[in-house]
């Protein structure tokens, strides 16, 4: 087997985002042969841009990714309760290109918020976004990260072993349902 490819979706476009640090973290912790910080600074859904000039060749990467990827790890920030636009949106095209990029593929999701609940409600609305694309989620151990502005040290990495702890869990159990 080719060394394991894991692919993050960073809910945040902010280059040091803490849903970015946290995606870099889970990867440290999986172990990954490769691991691709997916670029999802794509244009906004628009069922016409897509009839006239087809997928946007930044949506089609990024579906080749996913289908590429031996698994994927997805965080969120919570916006008014929910997932960010800029991930809808990126879940939203990736839907419409002509391959099924999601079907079985091992998904683990996380969420990094300022809020005491650490985007608990996020990660819930963005579990049912993916429904229809029918991944392989994991159901646990669930990952929020509190105050995550204060959560990681000047490297980027946990400051708290207990949340690495429950992130190396989380990246264990992920590597193990891709068969790595």
């Amino acid at each position: 087997m080719s060394e394991p490819i894991l692919l993050g979706l960073s809910g945040s476009l902010r280059k040091d985002a803490t849903n970015r640090k946290l995606l870099h973290e889970a990867a440290r912790l999986f172990e990954a042969g490769t691991f691709i910080d997916a670029d999802l600074n794509l244009p906004l859904y628009d069922g016409d841009l897509e009839a006239h000039e087809g997928i946007p060749p930044a949506v089609q990467t990024l579906s080749d990714q996913i289908a590429q990827a031996h698994a994927v790890i997805i965080s969120t920030p919570e916006y008014n309760k929910g997932p960010s636009g800029v991930l809808k949106n990126a879940l939203d095209w990736v839907s419409r290109t002509k391959t099924k990029p999601w079907v079985d593929k091992p998904v683990a999701v996380m969420s990094a918020a300022a809020g005491r609940a650490g985007g608990e409600r996020a990660q819930m609305v963005l579990r049912g976004f993916m429904v229809p694309f029918q991944p392989r989620i994991l159901q646990g151990p669930e990952f929020h990260l509190a105050d995550s502005s204060n959560e990681f040290d000047e490297a980027g990495r946990l400051r708290s072993d207990r949340y690495e702890n429950m992130l190396r869990s989380l990246m264990q159990k992920l590597r193990a349902e891709a068969g790595l």
